[in-house]
């Protein structure tokens, strides 16, 4: 059993500078703005949603198959996902691009100030769902919006249960494609930020939701997580964290949990729960795809933290 993740690759750079930007910007003079900051620390890191998700599964021992556009230099990406044993069949290389990007400076008030290449993540209508062999599962994850509109029709013809995670995709559509969407997704997972978005864009309540997808999950941080479903809501508590370094990434981690929960048929509470420990993991390290476990470790602490075993 596999699951087809469709969604972007990218990398992260990110740079700490070791000030404060407000020392350096004249609030009167931001319309000639012009400054430099010298950065010591930099990082790059390996991301995007749909590699992000894939590396998740792949450390809970599921199959994830990531879908996804990249550019010319996307060489060191590809060896560590070989490295990693995840699959890059439905790696489409896009040859005059470059792989999105994220340039990321941030100041010593946790202050951020990004740019974003979207690069050959625009390309992403040209990779098809009826490429990928033998899936079960499905997930159209943030990536170009004609990509995340064309894979989410695809998985419906196809007749392939899907996942709709919209994140940071949500402000490309407006209230008649989200709905087109969740009419035709099986599952819709947002954090509680995103899900204001919805609910103003959509005008519809959770209830209204899961009359028509068969869960509708909304993440809350260090608060947990809610699963709507026409039956029951369940509240998910967190997971407890050993050290909280950095939580770029955690939502991506909980998806790979949520992925893993429904191609192994466990049940909403252990689904949730196992989820809220891969964020609590990734929080403990810094960039999105450094931490590991054993399934040892991951069902002691499962254990831990809600009392009996996954």
């Amino acid at each position: 059993m596999s699951a087809l993740i469709c969604g972007s690759f990218a990398f992260d750079t990110i740079m700490v500078f070791k000030d404060r930007f407000k020392n350096h910007i004249l609030p009167n003079q931001v319309h000639i703005l012009n400054v430099s900051f010298q950065v010591p620390e930099m990082r790059r890191e390996f991301g995007g949603c749909a590699g992000n998700i894939a590396y998740n599964l792949k450390l809970l021992g599921g199959n994830p198959l990531p879908m996804g556009t990249v550019g010319k230099d996307f060489g060191p990406y590809a060896a560590w996902m070989d490295r990693c044993e995840i699959p890059r069949t439905q790696v489409m290389e896009i040859e005059h691009t470059y792989t999105a990007q994220a340039f990321i400076t941030t100041d010593l008030d946790d202050n951020q100030i990004t740019a974003f290449h979207p690069g050959a993540m625009n390309y992403s209508h040209h990779t098809q769902v009826t490429s990928a062999p033998a899936v079960t599962l499905g997930m159209v994850s943030p990536d170009g919006r004609d990509g995340m509109l064309q894979h989410a029709q695809q998985f419906v013809a196809s007749g392939i249960p899907f996942i709709f995670d919209p994140g940071q995709g949500l402000p490309l559509f407006n209230g008649d494609e989200l709905r087109q969407f969740i009419q035709g997704a099986t599952w819709m997972i947002v954090n509680d930020y995103e899900w204001k978005l919805v609910e103003e864009r959509t005008g519809l309540t959770p209830a209204q939701i899961v009359s028509q997808v068969q869960a509708l999950i909304i993440t809350k941080g260090a608060a947990g997580a809610s699963i709507y479903t026409p039956t029951q809501v369940y509240q998910i508590p967190s997971a407890k964290a050993h050290a909280e370094k950095d939580p770029t990434g955690c939502g991506d981690a909980f998806r790979g949990g949520l992925l893993y929960g429904l191609m192994n048929h466990l049940d909403w509470e252990t689904t949730g729960r196992l989820s809220a420990l891969m964020g609590a993991l990734k929080i403990e390290h810094p960039g999105t795809q450094n931490h590991t476990i054993t399934q040892a470790e991951l069902t002691d602490r499962f254990k831990e933290n809600f009392g009996y075993k996954c």
